[in-house]
């Protein structure tokens, strides 16, 4: 064969290669988050320099073949997320917005400088609107529009607009809020789930991480958060305690927040670990709605929390890799997407914090955080959880051994500790020396991975977790000379309108 249709034939197939392993890498990355994660921050869902310029809902009905739940593409982008969380029999609605690029506006143009919803026009509620021009649109939304070009530079032009839901809605990311007067006017079914218009006003807020630091006192205190099992919406709690709680109208999360609330008042820790099952997934439609409730509680306090991922999490309608990112959009959040594999059995939310020591720029405290998945990828073999992967335990070690020579400076004692979900098979293991109270099962792998045997070699000395909502125990791992190795510690319990768990780790430089 002449060389030259070798050539080609072999450019061809190449070509073919290069298509299907992209088509590969973007099936993966939808599934697993392998892409890194620079990639997806140049792929926001609100797009920066961009204004809005109109609103409206858009709805449908399967009863009526002609209905379309969208509108031109070319002219409008929809909100993705349906105004009856699927609940809405034959019927569904979406928010569509007209946006543009500031350099793209014309003189016709105008943009949207707030946003509001009832059933009257704002102009004769509201006094200092009274000389104000508001537009109506579909299910009681009002538009203020500018008709000056040069308003899209104010801080006050609506920038994106997305929509949370229940009357308990909450706002935690930076430059966004709720609009004013309540739900839209949709018949949902009622407060639980109602639909919430929230807007962002000027361009995305530049978020700088937290450095966590021991205070002047020569202490850090840290509180676990676990297992908050948070909805989407409200909820009446499953096992209220006392029965007759609240005259017996007990919401679940507002109980549970309120308990959060008032510890976080009480302990005022210097930072939070929320140790998975933040979102109950089956009641989560909605997971920024869910989750925000707690976030909200962290940003308002001004505390750095650090999250990591639970089972439950797993089962919500936001991919692990979807939410790591909404995490690390908000304030205070310490949290990092962490390496990825190609098969996904590194999970997401592998990463480490440093806690700085109060007099110096060294570290005094090393938090190590992994994910623990959720089921076990072989229910056959090994029935029940899973557990950190053999390449989570490599990177784990080698992360550790790397910042030895680093903590090595520090004059005082360095503490190293990790969080996990799922707790350890050796939590099971009855001769353990015990602190606080067994009051179930452990819920633990089948399959022991050696984790235990990895913190213990790179001088972990306590490892937490969550998962098990009753028990409230620290189990104390010896060598075999009888020497104390490794703390295997549960966030602690407590019973009220769902399942609310919490403890409070004092770290001193003194260690």
């Amino acid at each position: 064969m002449p060389a030259p249709r070798r050539v080609v034939r072999a450019s061809v197939q190449l070509g073919l290669l290069a298509f299907v392993v992209f088509l590969l890498v973007l099936f993966l990355d939808s599934r697993y988050g392998v892409l890194p994660q620079a990639v997806h921050n140049h792929l926001p869902s609100h797009h920066e320099n961009l204004v809005i310029t109109d609103i409206t809902i858009q709805s449908c009905s399967s009863l009526n073949p002609i209905s379309k739940c969208q509108l031109d593409q070319e002219e409008w982008h929809r909100v993705e997320k349906d105004l009856y969380l699927g609940d809405g029999w034959v019927s569904r609605a979406y928010i569509h917005i007209k946006r543009k690029k500031e350099e793209e506006l014309t003189d016709d143009d105008r943009v949207i400088v707030d946003v509001r919803t009832g059933k009257l026009d704002p102009a004769i509620n509201d006094k200092t609107q009274a000389s104000e021009k508001w537009e109506s649109r579909p299910a009681g939304i009002w538009i203020k529009r500018s008709a000056k070009r040069h308003a899209s530079d104010s801080k006050k032009t609506i920038t994106a607009v997305d929509v949370l839901f229940g009357a308990d809605a909450v706002e935690s990311r930076p430059g966004w809020e709720l609009v004013p007067n309540g739900a839209l006017h949709l018949d949902t079914g009622g407060e639980d789930k109602s639909p919430h218009i929230v807007i962002r006003r000027g361009q995305p807020a530049k978020i700088k991480k937290p450095v966590p630091t021991i205070t002047k006192d020569g202490k850090f205190k840290i509180m676990q958060i676990s297992d908050l099992h948070l909805s989407t919406g409200v909820r009446p709690c499953r096992d209220p305690e006392p029965k007759d709680y609240h005259g017996g109208h007990c919401d679940a999360d507002t109980r549970t927040l309120d308990f959060i609330a008032r510890i976080l008042d009480d302990e005022k820790p210097d930072m939070v670990v929320l140790s998975g099952d933040q979102v109950n997934g089956g009641t989560a439609p909605d997971v920024p709605s869910a989750l925000f409730k707690i976030t909200s509680l962290l940003i308002t306090r001004s505390i750095p929390f650090a999250p990591i991922f639970g089972n439950h999490d797993s089962e919500s309608t936001l991919s692990r890799t979807l939410q790591m990112q909404l995490y690390e959009s908000l304030p205070y959040s310490l949290s990092e997407a962490g390496p990825t594999s190609l098969d996904g059995s590194m999970g997401v939310g592998n990463y480490y914090v440093e806690v700085q020591a109060h007099s110096s720029k060294h570290s005094a405290l090393t938090l190590y955080f992994l994910d623990t998945h959720s089921r076990s990828p072989d229910q056959k073999k090994y029935k029940g959880y899973d557990w950190v992967k053999e390449g989570q335990i490599k990177w784990f070690k080698k992360a550790a051994q790397g910042l030895k020579e680093a903590h090595s400076k520090y004059t005082h004692i360095h503490l190293d500790m990790a969080f996990i979900h799922i707790p350890l098979p050796e939590y099971t293991i009855v001769s353990n020396d015990r602190v606080g109270e067994w009051k179930e099962g452990v819920t633990a792998p089948k399959y022991n991975s050696g984790f235990k045997t990895a913190l213990v070699e790179e001088g972990v000395k306590v490892v937490s977790c969550g998962h098990d909502h009753a028990n409230e125990y620290c189990a104390l791992s010896k060598d075999e000379k009888g020497e104390a190795e490794l703390w295997m510690c549960y966030a602690g319990g407590r019973e009220g309108g769902d399942m609310e768990e919490g403890g409070v780790w004092g770290v001193g430089e003194e260690g």
